[in-house]
């Protein structure tokens, strides 16, 4: 018999009151103690016949692969179960904790003892010491990275801790939902070039490189008496409507915890889980609807904007509220339907891997002109200070001279991945920001009757675009803006799809 325990946490991780954390997510600083809505890490535990399986969902932007090796350490006495069946994933917000984080390309350069840093890391060298950019608040002022690291590591080791300590015999129904939350935010142009928030008002626009995915897989969960404990959902989209703000939020999925707790009571739990979402936003590319104030990002800028009747600002609380009251509804609207088909048991199959994808490379050209641009850059702006435009502008070419440096010593990349059977559901982790129609391969030929997919799960490894977003270029299909490209994507869907199949044959 596979019969089930179901074990739920909640940790609160919002700096106390007069705290300054460093928001992570953009190419400027960010330094606050303004707190918007309260960040937390929420654990799910299940036990079913001899395996079992820890979810976390951290309200975080990434999770670094030196932080799932903490974890894992300061648990491993604590549980009585293998580290490996642990997944901590993250909902992508960009308003909350920057800390001393590690890629698993950095990681596995560490491992063999070779000094690493990222593209800014290496602009930071190459200036001029009177160019350097200085942030806008020193260390004394604000939490470390190191501490941050530290403080987070504790956190969701206590989540996963009481989650397991808290399993019992638990009822559960799964099902699916549609809301719409994210879309598409490559913008096409007819000469083959693409651009992340690219103006669609222009007369050379063709298309969005690719569409969207409302789906909402689901899974409600139950105690002993046939009460709601806690929901999972997973979304095609990351958890960034208030990405640029200065103030710290668990956007929209705060909203949504809000809402379903409003209604079915504060004990209520939800997982909220990021499904395959790097090139999707909460924002409608072709009804464009401007910020409800400035917003210092050269990206966002439009001229001559066309007012729309469409949804309020996705930049700003008002969209928060809409997206959030969308995707509540749609799962108070899907459980007001379920009826009592009830399950206290399924079968958990549950296996850790370890993929090997190759590195992204980049050519001796694009090396030789990254040099150029940089060299270019300060000739032209000697004697001043940087400013965090200018970061934003040198990160693609001071990324591409650092990754010219890393493929001279490495040729791949170690990833974890987590691949999962539950009844009649599959989960399935990555570490990228995963472009959709990577997501969309997976679920279409999946045999589960449901794929729940997970991305930033277990580590990071930068966006992993498709060969189409790779040749229109820009952020997030630049070589500098992850470790993989597209032939490490393949490669990543057939062992995805090769391993959820057997579990279903």
């Amino acid at each position: 018999m596979n019969k089930i325990k179901i074990g739920w946490s909640e940790v609160d991780i919002t700096p106390k009151k007069g705290t300054k954390i460093s928001l992570a997510g953009q190419f400027f600083e960010r330094i606050t103690d303004e707190v918007e809505s309260p960040v937390c890490v929420t654990a799910f535990a299940l036990e079913s016949g001899d395996d079992q399986m820890i979810i976390c969902a951290c309200d975080l932007v990434s999770i670094g692969v030196n932080l799932v090796e903490m974890v894992k350490e300061n648990v491993k006495d604590k549980i009585d179960i293998s580290t490996d069946k642990i997944i901590i994933s993250a909902i992508h917000t960009h308003t909350s904790y920057s800390y001393r984080s590690q890629s698993f390309a950095d990681y596995k350069m560490q491992k063999m003892g070779i000094k690493s840093g990222n593209s800014l890391q290496y602009l930071r060298e190459v200036l001029p010491e009177d160019m350097a950019y200085q942030p806008l608040v020193s260390n004394e002022q604000c939490m470390s990275g190191e501490d941050a690291l530290t403080f987070l590591v504790e956190k969701i080791s206590l989540a996963i801790v009481n989650a397991w300590n808290n399993r019992k015999p638990a009822y559960y129904q799964n099902a699916f939902g549609r809301a719409v939350v994210g879309m598409n935010r490559r913008v096409c142009y007819d000469d083959g070039s693409a651009k992340m928030w690219g103006d669609v008002n222009k007369a050379n626009f063709k298309e969005l490189e690719a569409g969207n995915d409302s789906g909402i897989e689901l899974i409600y969960t139950y105690d002993e008496n046939k009460e709601l404990t806690g929901v999972i959902a997973n979304i095609a989209c990351p958890s960034q409507v208030v990405e640029h703000r200065s103030y710290i939020s668990s956007d929209y999925w705060g909203k949504v915890k809000e809402n379903l707790r409003n209604k079915f009571g504060r004990d209520i739990m939800v997982l909220g889980l990021c499904s395959a979402a790097g090139d999707q936003c909460p924002r409608d590319m072709i009804r464009w609807v401007e910020p409800e104030s400035y917003i210092d990002d050269p990206n966002i800028k439009r001229e001559k904007v066309i007012e729309r009747r469409a949804d309020p600002s996705m930049f700003d609380v008002s969209g928060l509220r809409l997206v959030g009251k969308r995707i509540s509804n749609e799962i108070i609207s899907v459980f007001e339907e379920l009826g009592d088909d009830f399950k206290d048991e399924g079968l958990l199959n549950h296996e850790t891997v370890i993929l090997s994808l190759p590195l992204r490379r980049v050519t001796i050209a694009e090396y030789e002109n990254a040099i150029e641009q940089i060299d270019k850059f300060i000739d032209k702006n000697r004697g001043r200070r940087i400013s965090f435009e200018d970061n934003a502008a040198m990160h693609v070419y001071a990324g591409t001279i650092n990754r010219y440096k890393v493929q001279q010593l490495i040729n791949t990349v170690e990833i974890e991945v987590h691949i999962a059977r539950f009844g009649d559901v599959a989960f399935a982790t990555n570490p990228f920001e995963l472009f959709l129609d990577y997501g969309n391969q997976i679920r279409a030929r999946s045999f589960a009757k449901q794929t729940f997919l997970i991305q930033l799960a277990c580590g990071t490894a930068g966006y992993l675009p498709t060969e189409k977003a790779e040749n229109g270029s820009h952020y997030s299909a630049y070589v500098s803006s992850g470790c993989v490209g597209h032939v490490g994507g393949d490669i990543l869907v057939r062992e995805t799809l090769e391993r959820i199949n057997k579990k279903f044959n």
